[in-house]
Formats: C-alpha cells, sequence, structure tokens
C-alpha cells in the first residue's frame, strides 16, 4: 500500500508556524529560516513548498479562512431555524479556535498586509462578502430584504470590530460577551425592522 503523501501535513505545519511567528513577533518582519524553525523544518523545504514568504503568508490566510468556512458550514447545517443560522454564524466566528490570541494576532496582521497585497486583499473580500452573505440569507427569512442587508451588514462589521479591537488589546470584551454583543445587536436590530427573531 502506497504511503501517504506527507507533503499535505508540511504545508499545514507551516502554515501554523507562519502564524505562529506573525503572533510572537507582532508583524510581518519574520523570515522564512524563522518560520520553518517554528515548523521544524529546512528553510530549503520551506521554500520547496511555497517558494516565498509573500505566497506562504497569503496561504496562511487561505487555510484560517478554509477552517472558518468548513466549520461555519457544519454549524449551519446543524441549525433548524433562520435565527439558529444566524447564531451558527456568530458563534462560529467567536469559537476558541478563531477568537484566540494567536489567530486574532495574525489577522491584524494580514489586514495591515492586505493594504499592500492584492492576493491578500481578495481574501479579506471573499471573507467579507461570505461572512454578509450567510448572515443575510437566514435574516431575509426574519425581515425584509432591505433590513436584512442592513442588519447582515452592521453585525458583520460588529463581528470584525470585536476581533480588531482583541487584537489591538484595545479593550475588547471577553469570547462570551462579544458573542452575546452580536446576538443582542441582531435582536434589537430585528425589532426596530419588525422582523421577529422567533422563526
Amino acid at each position: 500500500m502506497a504511503r501517504p503523501s506527507v507533503e499535505p501535513i508540511r504545508r499545514r505545519d507551516l502554515m501554523n508556524a507562519a502564524i505562529a511567528a506573525i503572533h510572537q513577533r507582532g508583524s510581518l518582519d519574520v523570515t522564512m529560516s524563522e518560520i520553518a524553525g517554528f515548523a521544524g523544518v529546512s528553510p530549503a523545504l520551506a521554500h520547496h513548498y511555497f517558494g516565498g514568504k509573500d505566497q506562504l503568508i497569503v496561504a496562511s490566510m487561505r487555510h484560517l479562512l478554509t477552517e472558518l468556512r468548513t466549520a461555519v458550514i457544519l454549524a449551519l447545517d446543524a441549525a433548524e431555524t433562520p435565527r439558529e443560522r444566524i447564531s451558527a454564524v456568530i458563534n462560529t466566528s467567536f469559537a476558541p479556535e478563531q477568537f484566540d490570541e494567536k489567530t486574532v494576532s495574525a489577522w491584524l496582521t494580514f489586514y495591515h498586509y492586505a493594504q499592500s497585497s492584492d492576493d491578500a486583499a481578495r481574501l479579506l473580500t471573499v471573507y467579507f462578502a461570505r461572512l454578509k452573505s450567510n448572515l443575510a440569507d437566514a435574516l431575509r427569512q426574519l425581515a425584509g430584504p432591505d433590513d436584512a442587508f442592513m442588519i447582515a451588514a452592521g453585525a458583520a462589521a460588529l463581528i470584525d470590530g470585536l476581533y480588531l479591537r482583541y487584537g489591538l488589546k484595545a479593550g475588547a470584551p471577553p469570547r462570551g460577551h462579544a458573542r452575546a454583543l452580536v446576538e443582542r445587536f441582531i435582536d434589537d436590530a430585528l425589532a426596530a425592522a419588525g422582523g421577529t427573531g422567533a422563526v
């Protein structure tokens, strides 16, 4: 029987190492050698798999987004009502593995990186659109289309703002309180729009 390829494991280890190195340094001012050291592989192997640091950084962003997307899909599949689907998106956004100091720190750096990297900017655009779409799809069953779009945009901005404040250590509430803030925003916005959170 053929042995499984170690490449996917090495690539994942290098992406996780990049995230850890960025968190420790607090910036993208890390080298491929440092990242390789975190992963326990040679710099030559890191270059072989990703080419250079920019490609590894973008791959690490894509890796985090893929993990988030998979978690959201699983949570949405388990939800039975539109309101539960909204909570599924919110809960997944603030799950321990997402609202983790290392992950949030990396995202803060990625946001800055997206100002100079078209690839990183495209990934963030996909993330923003997907978050808003997941919320709006469920909200449309509880409020009119215009209200659903506005509430989804507000909730998505609140989620991102809480992440940024947490990453900047700027007085962001604990994970459970952050989740409750977004849930309350949804309920208040639905009530103001004449919708309902009970469907």
